[in-house]
């Protein structure tokens, strides 16, 4: 039921879905441009829509009492931005200790302009040795979807600038708010 509503959101934004794929029992989805709020609604509903079980990474400020357990049915993971608290080793280990563990991140880590990306994500990817799944929000052409990955081998320069040329040609919502230069 879920899928067929969240199919019927986007459509009526007039959203299309591109490359349905399955995936690996563990990755890193990273997704952009993210340049406004609407990005996480058109997201999950993408992942509903494709059936696909994601979770989060979100400020630990949002996880008050009823809303924060709604949000972790829904996926979101607890970050506590206030302390230094390893968050790539508790989120590698995760994915060790799971057998089914998919982590969907915005590297951008906001909806501003951003100079560079956080980089979280290319060293859980690689310390958990799983795959990095590119999905793109393009309001441009109104597409949502997955379109490449990578399995990292250590070449961070040589990696981010493959991930910076995949994302070059894609428009976020808010154009002023996108900087395509990841590293």
């Amino acid at each position: 039921m879920l899928a067929l509503v969240s199919k019927f959101i986007l459509k009526i934004l007039g959203w299309s879905i591109i490359n349905e794929v399955s995936l690996p029992n563990k990755a890193i989805i990273i997704a952009a441009p993210h340049t406004s709020n609407w990005d996480f609604l058109i997201a999950r509903c993408y992942t509903y829509a494709i059936k696909l079980k994601a979770n989060y990474l979100l400020k630990s400020e949002l996880f008050y009492p009823i809303l924060g357990s709604l949000i972790k049915m829904n996926g979101g993971i607890p970050v506590y931005r206030d302390n230094k608290n390893k968050l790539v080793d508790q989120v590698v280990d995760r994915f060790n200790e799971e057998e089914n563990f998919i982590l969907a991140m915005s590297p951008e880590g906001t909806r501003k302009k951003v100079d560079k990306w956080k980089t979280g994500f290319y060293y859980i990817a690689l310390n958990a040795n799983i795959p990095v799944c590119l999905v793109k929000i393009d309001y441009k052409t109104k597409e949502i979807g997955f379109f490449n990955s990578i399995n990292l081998q250590g070449d961070f320069k040589k990696e981010m600038q493959f991930i910076e040329d995949q994302y070059k040609n894609h428009q976020g919502k808010i154009l002023a708010n996108y900087n395509p230069k990841i590293f």
